[in-house]
């Protein structure tokens, strides 16, 4: 005897208010950065400072990577169709390792300027430099406020924020580099913090896009491998052994499994309710909420087989 459920446990109308909410806080960080890049861009060329200009760069990256993870939000929103059956999950990583690459990207451009700076520094007006980058400063700090709390689980929105957070260190970076130029007059600082900068935004892109490639080739939630969750549910007491199984993330807060589970012959409860404590583990344990089960009291080809690893044809 065969008995298979879908179980699909999510709160719709609250997860949507929550998704209208978060973006309503990207428009003003969107916003927010915009202006700052305008002033960083135009202090840059003014005072003739790099780590000024590198800060704008990463500020335009920002209004980009924001605008990609504003419409990922706004797109996750949007419902399920007979072609997406998942709905548009997936958007929010796709986001997440754009702008993981961008920041690569941008990161390599600015240790390559700031070689150049380095090996020929120029003359910097040192006082436009600090007040921009105070300017700077503070707008970031607001979006930081903003968007504080709303990156637990979400990867799109996590990358968005580690944008934010590396702006707000170089923003202190080229603060701190104008007080040194104020005093000393060393003008190589310029470069030397150009590079950390640099730094700092390659550390959190790289994180940001390997997590992201790690959901798109479908890996397990990393608290959930399948040898984990088939061990876990093979303790269960009704439950004699779990094959073709297999877990995947959809996106960094959203996960999915399917399995076929074999009854142990001497059980007395009722299938649903076996299906309803199965289901209930899942969710508790492991966070999984969207799961396909096949109970089965008589074992298919596939018993000893636990990820089912039949040959594509």
């Amino acid at each position: 005897m065969h008995t298979q459920q879908d179980h699909h446990h999510h709160n719709h109308g609250e997860e949507h208010s929550h998704q209208h909410h978060l973006q309503k806080k990207f428009k003003i960080a969107i916003l927010v950065t915009f202006c700052v890049f305008l002033g960083e861009l135009i202090g840059g060329i003014w005072s003739g400072s790099l780590a000024l200009l590198s800060d704008a760069a990463h500020m335009m990256s920002d209004v980009i990577s924001l605008l990609i993870s504003w419409f990922a939000i706004y797109l996750s929103t949007r419902p399920a169709t007979s072609i997406r059956t998942y709905g548009y999950h997936r958007t929010e990583v796709f986001a997440a390792f754009l702008n993981g690459v961008t920041l690569i990207g941008i990161s390599i451009w600015i240790f390559y300027e700031a070689y150049h700076r380095y090996t020929s520094p120029h003359e910097i007006k040192v006082t436009g430099m600090f007040i921009v980058a105070c300017f700077g400063f503070i707008a970031n700090l607001v979006i930081l406020w903003q968007l504080h709390g709303e990156s637990h689980g979400n990867l799109n929105v996590r990358s968005a924020v580690l944008h934010v957070i590396g702006d707000t260190l170089s923003s202190v970076a080229v603060v701190i580099g104008g007080v040194i130029i104020l005093f000393t007059n060393w003008t190589p600082i310029d470069a030397l913090l150009s590079i950390l900068i640099g730094g700092i935004i390659l550390f959190s892109a790289i994180n940001v896009t390997k997590e992201a490639v790690y959901i798109l080739l479908e890996n397990s939630p990393r608290n959930a491998d399948a040898d984990t969750v088939a061990k876990y549910l093979c303790n269960l007491e009704p439950v004699k052994d779990v094959h073709d199984l297999h877990v995947w993330s959809l996106c960094s807060n959203y996960s999915a499994l399917s399995a076929h589970v074999v009854i142990n012959e001497n059980t007395i409860l009722p299938y649903d309710q076996i299906l309803k404590q199965i289901n209930t583990e899942l969710i508790q344990r492991f966070g999984i909420h969207h799961t396909t089960i096949q109970l089965e009291n008589v074992a298919c080809s596939q018993e000893t087989n636990l990820l089912c690893n039949a040959q594509h044809t």
